[in-house]
């Protein structure tokens, strides 16, 4: 490869959009992901610059990298580095445009359009083209943000979308209604300003090569402005760069299908998942290197690599939903998971990913999960660091794959007499200054009581002592504890129940209380824990005593302890 080929030029914006370039996104880059944050800041630089008062500044927006031959008759220019801004100014454009045609400058808005879209040209035999070609989201671009359809009013429908299909689409959606906010208010002569402020002295360097191989290596070094590219957007660069032309289409429509179904930040969760379950061992290096090492290396084709990833893209959707289908079996499933995302952390995702993917039959798969449920809340409740996880987890993967026997006595799935032992210490002690895991252990007795098949979704749910953190003094409460047994048991499971509305924060009498709770607003029906609380008739410490005997023997029961 030869550096001959590459060439780097500075351009004012007019030259990047007179039609010079005709840019198209190719099928590798990753999907629109500059935010209000990163368009605000482009839009507040643009203005601070036209406020100095030197007339003759300027402003440089970094570089872009593109793959475009050398023929000034061939404007055709394939962008490797530089999507997000040249979307963003296209975005700003249509929106300067509407604001100028409201205002009644005809000539100013049909200008911004000739730098949106050229129309055909007999003469030179040019199709009529957009300067910008998407291929992910091309229609609705098109649709809201290039076309001058009804004098402009696509781009208000587009801040009027009630709904957007994915991140991508919601991005240009809010960028495009942060633009109109900050310059609706502005006058004509100040929108003329700005316009001509960005295409006369604002600047660009677009560095170009034929050279594919020499614009991705460019492309790893120049990341100036643009919002940094995630580990994702790089392996998909790598992957479907090296797939052969025909089937690169295809190839990218499958990734970004599962991108946009997972979310970006989940779908860059999973290429750590896979990773694990391909090397079941603590990351040591940065996950591009060891994705590739551990991944991609030993696959040796990228098609295949990306099946792979979509495989595990489907189980991963299914298990963050609790979507599982199965002609049986599948809510008891969907239950385990439910519980399992409400674990304090995630290291428990590459073996559930892993044995979901080998497709096991709804029986076996419960049974995993069953376990799998039951390691996961005692390393919580036993508070095990992130090392003693990844360690326990990445031997479970091990006997996955060994197709070793996960139900005996020593596997790693299965909890030890120690950590029995110390699950049940935790739990008979002061629940309630367990803040990383009390409410789950509440929700998961409070559920266990539960008649078959209700269920209750609730956005709110507040921890009560029944037994007042601070004991009053005189009444009722006096009487049935002293200081020192007031100091057991006012944090015990015992004293704890659950509520919907706000968080008593008085030391009412336990008949107040009884009566209080029962108000609709506290929607304590909705938990039999608590019911069975307003029940007592008293609360003593023998009371206490036991519910929570009562409470600990039926966590027991749920967990096997």
């Amino acid at each position: 490869m030869s550096l001959a080929k590459i060439k780097g030029s500075e351009y004012p914006l007019e030259a990047i959009f007179d039609g010079h370039f005709f840019f198209s996104i190719p099928l590798f880059q990753r999907p629109y992901a500059w935010t209000t944050e990163q368009a605000e800041e482009l839009l507040d630089d643009f203005l601070d610059s036209l406020d100095n008062e030197d007339e003759s500044n300027s402003y440089f927006l970094g570089s872009i990298v593109v793959i475009k031959e050398d023929n000034p008759l061939k404007p055709e220019a394939q962008v490797v580095d530089g999507q997000q801004r040249l979307m963003t100014l296209t975005i700003l454009i249509s929106v300067l445009r509407y604001l100028l045609r409201k205002s009644g400058n005809i000539d100013y808005a049909d200008s911004l359009t000739n730098r949106i879209y050229k129309k055909a040209d007999v003469i030179a035999k040019k199709p009529a083209t957009y300067l910008l070609a998407l291929r992910r989201e091309e229609q609705f671009f098109q649709e809201y943000v290039q076309n001058d359809a009804q004098n402009g009013e696509n781009i208000k429908q587009l801040m009027e979308l009630t709904n957007t299909k994915n991140d991508s689409q919601k991005n240009i959606k809010d960028n495009a209604k942060l633009f109109f906010n900050k310059l609706e208010a502005k006058s004509e002569l100040e929108l003329k300003r700005l316009v001509d402020f960005m295409f006369l002295q604002c600047f660009m360097i677009v560095v170009s090569t034929p050279d594919s191989d020499s614009a991705f290596r460019i492309f790893s070094i120049l990341n100036d402005r643009g919002l940094n590219l995630s580990h994702t957007d790089k392996l998909k660069s790598e992957l479907i760069g090296e797939i052969h032309e025909t089937k690169q289409q295809d190839a990218a429509a499958l990734w970004e299908s599962k991108e946009d179904q997972l979310g970006r930040d989940a779908f860059g969760d999973l290429f750590y998942h896979i990773r694990m379950i391909k090397h079941p061992e603590k990351l040591r290096k940065d996950i591009l290197k060891e994705f590739r090492q551990f991944v991609i290396d030993p696959i040796a084709d990228p098609i295949k690599v990306i099946q792979e990833i979509i495989k595990y893209a489907t189980v991963y959707d299914d298990i963050r939903n609790e979507a599982y289908e199965s002609s049986n079996g599948a809510e008891d499933i969907n239950k385990k998971l439910s519980w399992l995302n409400k674990i304090d952390n995630k290291d428990w995702l590459p073996p559930a990913i892993h044995y979901m993917s080998l497709n096991k039959n709804p029986k076996e798969l419960n049974h995993f999960l069953t376990d799998l449920d039951r390691l996961a809340t005692g390393l919580m409740i036993c508070r095990a660091d992130v090392n003693k996880r990844i360690k326990r987890y990445g031997r479970i993967l091990k006997t996955i794959t060994d197709d070793q026997d996960l139900y005996e006595t020593t596997s790693p799935l299965q909890l030890t007499p120690e950590e029995r032992n110390e699950i049940v210490v935790r739990l008979d002690g002061d629940l309630y200054l367990e803040s990383k895991f009390r409410l789950y252990v509440l929700l998961r007795l409070n559920d266990a009581l539960l008649e078959e098949g209700v269920k209750f979704n609730f956005s709110r749910v507040t921890i009560e002592h029944v037994l007042p953190q601070e004991l009053p003094k005189g009444g009722i409460w006096e009487e049935w504890f002293s200081e020192s047994i007031h100091i057991k048991y006012v944090h015990k499971l015992g004293n704890l129940i659950l509520l919907t509305g706000p968080k008593n924060k008085g030391n009412d009498e336990f008949k107040e209380k009884q009566t209080k709770y029962l108000s609709p607003k506290y929607g304590i029906i909705s938990f039999p824990l608590s019911m069975q609380a307003i029940k007592e008739t008293e609360w003593t410490k023998d009371v206490i005593d036991r519910r929570q005997r009562e409470q600990i023997e039926k966590l027991k029961a749920i967990w096997r302890l």
